[in-house]
């Protein structure tokens, strides 16, 4: 289904507010429903995204700033740009110790506000199955790359068919919920995560949507249970 551009702007809202809503549990529900496998996905995203030697970074969808302070600590590393819809998310990423030059700021993955070329590698880690209109946003992140820079995605993908893939999608049906009721008081919030990804690309037809959007050898490898996948491509 495609969505109007006024109902991709709501729903772009909506849940830039919902996101607001859980900042400040957010990093402890990832702890806990990832057993801290989230950190280790993010180490494996920072060592792609510095693999092409890069010196300028953005984050999008950086939410309370993990995936870009991380990127901040690793040696030659320039500027870091981390940008997020939620304001509260920033405002606690802003607040955190950090290393190097980061700043953080309001965007929408659809409409960044840079220019053409502008970095060395963008990053993303579990946002982009939270934007309307995905292709839109792949080319929004190929366009801002510096030619020959690096696309590295961390994301949750759609499983389809057999046992394993059956009880990943009991556990965020029914677990991810519960500890979302529990630690953050906002049990629509975690709700959404399983329909957000049911209703998600696989890690195949992403790596497609990659290519669609102007990347060349993008790549991807599962790194977790639950179809977490990571992609690397090159503008």
């Amino acid at each position: 289904m495609t969505l109007s551009t006024s109902d991709s702007r709501e729903r772009t809202r909506l849940i830039g507010t919902m996101f607001g809503r859980i900042a400040g549990r957010y990093d402890l529900l990832n702890r806990i429903m990832t057993g801290g496998f989230d950190q280790r996905w993010r180490r494996l995203a920072v060592r792609e995204a510095m693999a092409g030697g890069g010196h300028d970074f953005l984050d999008i969808g950086t939410g309370t700033g993990d995936l870009a302070l991380a990127l901040a600590r690793e040696p030659g590393v320039g500027l870091v740009a981390g940008f997020d819809l939620a304001l509260p998310m920033l405002r606690l990423a802003a607040a955190r110790p950090r290393g190097g030059w980061v700043s953080f700021g309001l965007a929408d993955a659809t409409a960044l506000p840079f220019r053409d070329a502008s970095f060395d590698a963008v990053t993303t880690a579990f946002m982009l199955r939270n934007v309307p209109d995905v292709p839109a946003a792949l080319t929004e992140a190929h366009r801002v790359l510096r030619p020959g820079g690096r696309f590295v995605c961390l994301e949750i993908t759609r499983q389809d068919g057999g046992l394993f893939a059956r009880l990943t999608a009991n556990y965020l049906k029914h677990l991810v919920p519960f500890f979302g009721r529990r630690i953050s008081g906002d049990p629509g919030a975690y709700s959404y995560l399983p329909q957000s990804v049911e209703r998600f690309l696989s890690a195949t037809e992403l790596r497609t949507a990659i290519l669609s959007a102007g990347f060349e050898a993008a790549r991807f490898r599962l790194v977790g249970p639950a179809g977490v996948a990571l992609h690397v491509g090159r503008a």
